[in-house]
């Protein structure tokens, strides 16, 4: 398991990418499951930054590890902030027009359409949300 501690904050999610797109690299993932993957960090590491110690800056961890059996990798969001589950809120109805739907929940909606798997628990104080994706 690889692992990157860093600030909470929106500019690094492009370190987040570059992180976890090294280790994708080196298992020759697929484009366009490594396309899903960064979609998944962009919104899952933004919304970390922009809520989970707003209006402070804490730290969150971002693991990589790999699996076999069938070959996939999970990739595992860790903050101290504020207990939020983000897979608690229904799934917006996506049969609505962008101005019928409530605002909110389309980024999640899309990381647990193209995930194999999303998990979220808390835990000793810390928000943990997994997402696996098989190559």
């Amino acid at each position: 398991m690889k692992e990157l501690n860093l600030p909470a904050a929106v500019h690094n999610i492009t370190q987040v990418t570059q992180f976890v797109n090294e280790e994708l690299k080196r298992l020759r993932c697929p484009d366009k499951a490594r396309r899903q993957i960064d979609i998944a960090i962009d919104e899952l590491f933004g919304n970390i930054a922009r809520y989970a110690y707003n209006p402070e800056v804490g730290n969150a961890t971002v693991s990589i590890e790999v699996h076999d059996d069938p070959l996939s990798v999970e990739i595992t969001f860790t903050d101290n902030g504020k207990a939020y589950d983000p897979l608690a809120k229904a799934d917006p109805d996506v049969s609505l027009s962008a101005e019928e739907r409530e605002i909110g929940g389309l980024g999640i909606y899309m990381v647990k359409k193209s995930m194999d798997s999303v998990i979220y628990e808390y835990r000793d104080g810390k928000n943990i949300l997994k997402i696996r994706k098989h190559m």
